[in-house]
């Protein structure tokens, strides 16, 4: 019960960060979504050591774990665009695979600069 209540409040805090990062886009006209202001406010509380990562670890899991739950409504809701599919579906998968490699490749080769820089580092 004790870590159902820490995952509860570690969501909550994950809420309020998104919340804010929201309303700091729209009050500063920002032409970035609000999603990336609060994944960049994690980090900075994160680096800067303002909050632990044991502080909202168990919440992260969860949120990950739980993270299929969140596509489910877009998922379904590309019954509503049907015409799009029956006319432009092989182009919309296409866009989808290609982009999905380009982030995995990105990914792929910033982590491996970041761990070699990180070996030169320790040596």
């Amino acid at each position: 019960m004790k870590s159902l209540f820490k995952i509860v409040l570690q969501v909550l805090f994950f809420i309020l960060i998104a919340q804010f990062s929201d309303m700091l886009v729209l009050w500063l006209h920002l032409p970035v979504p609000g999603s990336i202001v609060g994944i960049i406010i994690l980090y900075a509380l994160l680096k800067l050591k303002v909050i632990r990562l044991d502080w909202i670890e168990l919440g992260s899991q969860w949120l990950l774990s739980e993270m299929l739950l969140f596509f489910i409504p877009a998922t379904v809701s590309i019954i509503n665009y049907k015409t799009l599919i029956m006319n432009s579906g092989l182009q919309v998968l296409a866009t989808i695979a290609g982009s999905t490699i380009v982030v995995m490749l990105c990914a792929g080769l910033i982590g491996q600069r970041i761990s070699k820089g990180k070996e030169s580092d320790a040596a």
